[in-house]
């Protein structure tokens, strides 16, 4: 049977390893594979045939140029084309791409952020290959997935950690399996990104300062219906976003990404796409993959794809589920309970192990999501809090009370729903329901980290989950294999026991919203960090420095550079979103406003001069409503102004934070709070900007 056209154009553009062993030499591609599988350096002689050959696949596939495709600490990525054309000692043109290019780059590092690893005249900086991750076409170009880091060898990139975590975790996991009497070479991470994201329409978007600046609204009133009916979610996709995710599914298949589901998402004009786990890297790469072309096409179809964590005040923001896993080499997934959980003692090690892992490093996973951007979005009861907890289910819970209180498990009976209807097929009813209010859910061989903000690189919160989880393995490790092999089981059953009861202060199933919930999770010693600015500082905690150190996924150098860039990340983002609502106010709502005002006044003095009986109830009211708006709009304007001016530049990333958090942000609030009461009474021809139901229900 044919295949389906989208089944054979997928990776289309990817110099995939089918490619490579159709047009490299047999020992080549050995050799290739090799060097991939052992970590070691790629001979020169194999990475000159390597790029013979993917050179000529690309002149094919009509490429011109070719790129070191890298994640800067900026949380996007980079890249600068070269063309394939050189001359030869003529002067006249030849083709050449060599080994020397395909392995390693100089982009200039001197404008990346580096977090004062380096002096801004100490410009050089180096990409190097990463062949686990194959290279592909967009726009021409052959882009070559790579790492960044500096002359002097430090990471200035999302991956090259990452990179070094997943090495990690897989020797750690690889020693507990060898307990165990199982047969590996190596243990993956993989991940699958749900991405969520809002489609507006870019007409409208170019009319609104605070959009294209920011990327969400600074100010808006609601409209009358928001999302209360529930209506969207799930609902029938319009015809204009059908043919936006038809192009982008097309566009990412031939490129390998494995684009899966899609559907509207719970706000208006809201929506997700998911695509099938991969290794974490290049899950990583494909991420990035999917939120540049989500911009790109939406562009082409009149769209504008938003991605910030709030777009729109008082409808959800978007967040990016993060599904974790591990997998040996073999296809056995470590995090899959098997039919009886309680009897598998593998799972059962594991599991404890991301238990005491979340449990000691809450802080490190929160750090993983800080962002002005997310701090909008966590803990405003539709996203998980900002509290670190896991869920289990009933199930687990309860396989894990009677190992901790030495009882016996009932097994839990699979039955089918009962739904009332026989020409129904029976449905399996699982034995735990699930829970979206948790920001660490196991979801039945996986764990789901929901607290990734939408715009975010997946990178930092897959090094650290694979670090902290790394290093529990190496605890248990390290003490089986100090133990008699004759007494194996009898002391994991122990070392099971004693983990989950001293970290099942962890283990949360209820609703992660409430405030009985933020009450008892102080009582249990966790961890509540609000903000970006409560979150960071504890980066330069010793334990977690010694932890991220003590395996080189960053050194102290490092660390102390991802500190100060996520800092100034912050700080700037406030300060742009202050000096955007400043001038918003200034040029546009306050002269609006007050035009609407004067307009109002011109109407009451004529039609009382014309019939001075009249009361002119409705103008007076809004008039009056309006000026002392105006005047509360003004006096906050100012203040917030005067409080921009003494922002502690000159002083630490972490004090400037500080006033950013605590001095600019609040008044931020209170403006907009203001301007979008008098929204409320200004007519819709006088408002300088598209309105929410402009934005969001005109598609």
């Amino acid at each position: 049977m044919k295949s389906n056209n989208f089944v054979s154009n997928f990776g289309s553009k990817v110099f995939s390893d089918d490619v490579m062993k159709a047009m490299l030499p047999d020992d080549t591609y050995n050799a290739l594979i090799n060097t991939v599988k052992s970590g070691k350096e790629l001979d020169i002689s194999v990475a000159n045939t390597v790029a013979n050959a993917m050179k000529d696949w690309a002149l094919e596939k009509g490429a011109t140029h070719y790129s070191h495709w890298f994640q800067p600490l900026t949380g996007i990525t980079a890249e600068k084309h070269d063309s394939f054309l050189s001359s030869d000692k003529d002067g006249k043109p030849v083709i050449e791409f060599s080994g020397k290019c395909l392995i390693k780059g100089e982009p200039d590092a001197s404008s990346f952020p580096s977090g004062g690893l380096r002096a801004t005249f100490e410009a050089r900086g180096y990409t190097a290959w990463d062949p686990t991750s194959y290279a592909f076409i967009k726009d021409n170009t052959l882009c070559i997935p790579t790492v960044f880091c500096s002359h002097g060898g430090e990471a200035l990139d999302q991956k090259t950690p990452l990179l070094r975590s997943m090495e990690l975790i897989s020797e750690q996991a690889l020693r507990v399996l060898k307990l165990f009497g199982k047969e590996a070479t190596r243990v993956n991470t993989t991940v699958g990104a749900e991405q969520e994201y809002f489609l507006i329409d870019r007409e409208l978007y170019n009319k609104r300062t605070d959009l294209l600046f920011c990327g969400r609204t600074l100010f808006g009133a609601k409209p009358p219906k928001g999302q209360e009916l529930d209506d969207h979610y799930f609902g029938a996709i319009k015809p204009r976003i059908i043919s936006f995710m038809k192009e982008l599914d097309e566009e990412l298949w031939s490129m390998g990404v494995f684009a899966k589901t899609e559907h509207n998402e719970a706000a208006p004009a809201q929506h997700e796409l998911a695509p099938i786990y991969t290794m974490a890297n290049i899950a990583c790469d494909h991420n990035q993959l999917i939120m540049e072309t989500m911009r790109n096409v939406a562009h082409r179809h009149g769209l504008v794809c938003l991605l910030h964590e709030k777009p729109f005040a008082g409808f959800n923001g978007s967040g990016k589920h993060n599904n974790w896993s591990l997998f040996t080499d073999t296809g056995f997934n470590l995090l899959n309970p098997g039919k009886s959980p309680a009897e598998n003692t593998q799972f059962l090690l594991f599991l404890s192990a991301v238990i005491k892992s979340v449990d000691e490093y809450q802080s490190l996973l929160r750090i993983a999501v800080a962002g002005a951007g997310n701090d909008h979005r966590l803990g405003a009861a539709e996203a998980p809090p900002a509290i670190i907890s896991i869920f289990l289910g009933d199930e687990l819970t309860e396989i894990i009370e009677s190992i901790i209180n030495d009882t016996h498990y009932q097994k839990a009976q699979k039955t089918n729903l009962e739904i009332g209807v026989n020409a129904l097929p029976n449905i399996p009813k699982e034995t735990t329901d699930r829970n979206r209010t948790s920001p660490f859910a196991f979801t039945g061989n996986k764990f789901e980290f929901r607290m990734v903000g939408s715009s975010q690189s997946i990178a930092i919160t897959n090094t650290m989950l694979n670090t902290i989880v790394a290093d529990a393995l190496k605890t248990f490790a390290d003490h089986l294999e100090a133990c008699p092999e004759e007494d194996f089981k009898k002391n994991v059953t122990a070392l099971i026991k004693e983990t989950l009861s001293k970290h099942k202060r962890i283990l949360f199933n209820g609703d992660g919203y409430s405030e009985e919930w933020k009450k008892e999770a102080v009582s249990r010693g966790l961890l509540n960090l609000e903000s970006t600015v409560d979150a960071l500082p504890h980066f330069l905690d010793n334990e977690n420095i010694n932890l991220l150190a003590k395996y080189g996924i960053l050194k102290e150098s490092e660390i102390h550079s991802h500190y100060e860039i996520m800092m100034e990340t912050y700080n700037k983002t406030v300060n742009i979103e202050c000096m955007t609502m400043l001038d918003m106010i200034m040029k546009d709502i306050l002269p609006s406003v007050s035009k609407y005002s004067t307009k109002l006044s011109e109407a009451i003095i004529n039609k009382q001069k014309a019939l001075p009986s009249l009361q002119c109830l409705f103008e007076k009211e809004t008039l009056e409503k309006l000026s002392n708006l105006l005047d509360e709009i003004y006096m906050l304007y100012s203040e917030l102004k005067n409080e921009s001016e003494n922002v502690p530049f000159g002083k630490s990333s972490l004090e400037i934070g500080i006033h950013m958090k605590e001095k600019i942000l609040p008044l931020m609030s209170k403006l907009r709070k203001s301007v979008d009461e008098a929204q409320l009474y200004v007519s819709t021809d006088y408002w300088p900007y598209p309105n929410y139901t402009d934005l969001i229900y005109k598609i």
